[in-house]
């Protein structure tokens, strides 16, 4: 998306321990007499880094990407278990009230400032984020993982790669370049400077293509062989993917162009973003609260399935400041339908 299209828009419990000492001795005899231990193993639920890493991008002007019109195209949270004596007969066993869901390393979003946006992302499981650039979003929090950017040209520098360095171990590449109102680098240019950004040891993603990246002598096809020709590396391929028909054939259509992608490359996939929207002369049209829902429910089941899709991230996150909910998960911290479906997914 254009970085420049969208503005930065216990409870407390007491006990007497005293009352319980009538208690505790005589168990703690008991236990001495019979020779027998229990152990109770605690797992810590709090989420941590997924091993692709965590990188993020930054803007050519400073600005927040909001509106996806412009490019028209790890954390797994362990959920929390307790083990008891054998039984005869197996229970399952209930996450405290209260304790975060196990959610999917794969599933992320897209994000800008935005009021609430720490609750929302905890609230939404996502594993991971990213912002187009090389530094998290300031009230982001700490339960989604942070993604650095390398955005465009004018973002390789040795600042901005040694920020991407510090903010994580994955780097995405330039954002878009096959369009002009979004980094615009010919194949040339780029690959005159990703020696910049394998410089830095970080895992890399190619450039992120808004369009046609499974196409023979297409943007992305032609950056990957001259970078196989010159020995570069390119750890993952990043795209970008909307959908113009809202009916259930979208998530089909997603899947084949994923399929086709792989088969082309061979190379694990992170989608880095994706939503239904259909333009026309008039601007972009969204689908019902009802069918972005659906997708949202199928794609991300699809996606869940598919090995080599390591990584995908819903666009976008935060409602947009101009008013319309596009294709936004929550206004503040209220999810939207698809917000609630997106919650449900992996």
């Amino acid at each position: 998306m254009d970085e420049t299209s969208q503005r930065h828009p216990g409870r407390h419990v007491r006990r007497d321990r005293r009352r319980l000492w009538w208690l505790v001795i005589p168990l703690a005899v008991a236990v001495l007499i019979g020779g027998s231990y229990a152990a109770v193993r605690l797992l810590d639920d709090a989420p941590t880094p997924a091993a692709a890493g965590e990188p993020v991008a930054v803007t050519e002007s400073g600005a927040v990407p909001g509106t996806p019109q412009a490019a028209a195209s790890a954390t797994a949270a362990a959920s929390p278990s307790a083990s008891a004596a054998p039984s005869a007969k197996p229970s399952a066993t209930k996450a405290p009230a209260g304790a975060p869901a196990k959610s999917s390393s794969k599933k992320g979003a897209t994000v800008w400032p935005a009021s609430g946006l720490a609750t929302a992302l905890k609230d939404v499981r996502a594993s991971w984020y990213y912002n187009w650039s090389a530094g998290p979003t300031s009230g982001a929090g700490t339960s989604a993982a942070f993604v650095p950017m390398i955005w465009g040209e004018k973002s390789v520098t040795d600042a901005e790669l040694a920020r991407a360095k510090r903010n994580g171990n994955v780097l995405l590449g330039f954002n878009e370049p096959d369009f002009g109102s979004q980094a615009n680098m010919s194949v040339e240019r780029a690959l005159e400077l990703w020696p910049r950004l394998q410089a830095t040891g970080m895992r890399l993603g190619s450039p992120a293509v808004a369009v046609g990246a499974d196409r023979a002598g297409g943007w992305l096809d032609r950056f990957l062989s001259g970078a196989k020709s010159r020995g570069y590396r390119v750890d993952f391929i990043t795209l970008h993917w909307y959908g113009s028909d809202f009916s259930t054939a979208a998530v089909g259509h997603l899947k084949n162009y994923l399929q086709a992608v792989y088969q082309r490359y061979r190379l694990p996939i992170w989608v880095t973003e994706y939503a239904l929207i259909k333009w026309g002369s008039g601007g972009a049209v969204y689908p019902s609260d009802a069918q972005q829902a659906a997708f949202v429910t199928g794609s991300t089941k699809m996606m869940e399935s598919l090995s080599y899709v390591e990584r995908y991230a819903w666009f976008a996150l935060p409602w947009p400041t101009e008013g319309h909910q596009g294709t936004a998960l929550y206004r503040g911290t209220t999810p939207t339908a698809a917000g609630r479906a997106y919650r449900a997914a992996g």
